[in-house]
């Protein structure tokens, strides 16, 4: 006396992966945004699609997980691991929801704006290295006939080849950053 378990896939099935497929593709799309509520809304966009995707995982709906004193049929109760995974994925992304909108409300409060700039000190970091010649992947150039000093100075004797400008202040940090108009963070309320 042997069940068949019925392996075929129904319309819930496939609408529930599109929907989970959806929700994480929006979801990712706002997190690669440089506005900060856009990255929020893609969290909890993720998390909602990591719960449906838990859900899903947990078998047809409608069947008890606990069967109570009754034989187990190994096809009929659903798993409730699933379910508890959910609960706990419902608590954590709430729990990092309301931090990533505390830390946007802060940002916009010292920036008067939710977009994400870029680092200064990766800026100069960036130049220090276009100045010295060097990749960060492939490292310093080989010397050649036109730079038999190897000290990186142009055909001219000038070391940088933009004509002295410096986007990132200085390199030392005594100068204010030009970018920035040289306001403080929230200076400009």
């Amino acid at each position: 006396m042997t069940d068949a378990v019925d392996n075929t896939v129904n319309t819930l099935d496939v609408t529930m992966a599109v929907v989970v497929g959806g929700l994480f593709t929006i979801g990712f799309h706002l997190m690669l945004q440089r506005s900060l509520m856009r990255i929020v809304l893609g969290f909890i966009l993720l998390g909602h699609g990591t719960n449906m995707l838990l859900l899903v995982a947990g078998g047809t709906p409608g069947r008890p997980p606990v069967l109570e004193g009754r034989p187990v049929n190994p096809a009929e109760p659903a798993d409730p691991l699933p379910q508890a995974m959910a609960l706990t994925s419902i608590i954590i992304t709430f729990g990092l929801t309301a931090f990533l909108m505390a830390l946007a409300y802060r940002s916009w409060r010292l920036s008067g704006s939710d977009e994400v700039r870029d680092d200064v000190e990766d800026r100069r970091i960036d130049f220090a290295l276009q100045r010295a010649g060097t990749d960060e992947v492939t490292g310093p150039p080989e010397k050649t006939d036109g730079d038999a000093l190897g000290d990186g100075a142009g055909p001219d004797g000038g070391s940088e080849p933009d004509g002295g400008s410096d986007p990132g202040g200085g390199g030392d940090g005594s100068e204010p950053d030009h970018r920035d108009d040289g306001t403080a963070p929230g200076g400009h309320r």
